[in-house]
């Protein structure tokens, strides 16, 4: 009883999310055994006390682990363990929007869990680009890079793209000045001619996926 759903698909995915709540769930009683959570602010101790919950009158509680993507290394350590030997009362689902090639989730998880794919369109939108940076994953944002360019999208837009982004985000003051700084270094570079456009934002992907 955990499904791992891969894919930036959310229409597709909801079906399947849908589907097990009718299985497992009655509608009255879906608001008390049914737990969302969202990885970037989710503790192991928070899922460790969700996970003990038991259903109220039904069979199974149903955890939903959304942007299972950003699990820290604690909680997905406790998961390669916890997926071995599921607790019965519960349906754990990891709701992931785009997997790193590196992540070792389905090698150490394979044959415990119910894998669905949905389709994933992170190659061709500014979205991930930024996601990836957030994830200090730069391998992967360069390939994203390369694919946007390779799409026929203009740098100046891809910089803008990633100075909207930075803007709307909550960030460190320090943190968004040094970001900052990189952008407008990168755009300097490129009007003068100084680098290659290709070259220059490969190197503002690096920076900013380091920057602390």
């Amino acid at each position: 009883m955990v499904y791992l759903l891969i894919g930036e698909d959310s229409y597709s995915k909801e079906i399947k999310i849908d589907s097990l709540k009718k299985e497992l769930l009655t509608k009255e009683l879906e608001q008390f055994n049914l737990d969302i959570l969202y990885a970037s602010q989710l503790n192991l101790i928070e899922l460790q006390e969700r996970l003990l919950c038991l259903p109220f009158k039904a069979r199974k509680r149903i955890v939903i682990i959304k942007e299972a993507e950003e699990l820290n290394r604690e909680i997905k350590e406790f998961i390669y363990k916890y997926v071995r030997k599921p607790y019965p009362w519960i349906c754990l689902i990891l709701d992931i929007n785009y997997l790193d090639p590196k992540d070792e989730l389905i090698e150490r998880t394979s044959g415990f869990v119910k894998i669905h794919r949905f389709k994933q369109s992170y190659l061709l939108n500014t979205f991930t680009l930024i996601r990836q940076i957030e994830l200090n994953h730069p391998e992967t944002a360069l390939k994203v890079l390369n694919q946007l360019l390779e799409g026929e999208e203009k740098p100046e837009r891809l910089l803008g793209s990633l100075r909207s982004a930075f803007q709307s985000h909550l960030l460190n003051p320090i943190i968004f000045k040094k970001r900052l700084k990189a952008l407008l270094h990168c755009d300097l570079e490129i009007k003068t001619g100084r680098l290659n456009p290709h070259f220059a934002l490969e190197k503002l992907i690096i920076n900013l996926c380091y920057l602390k």
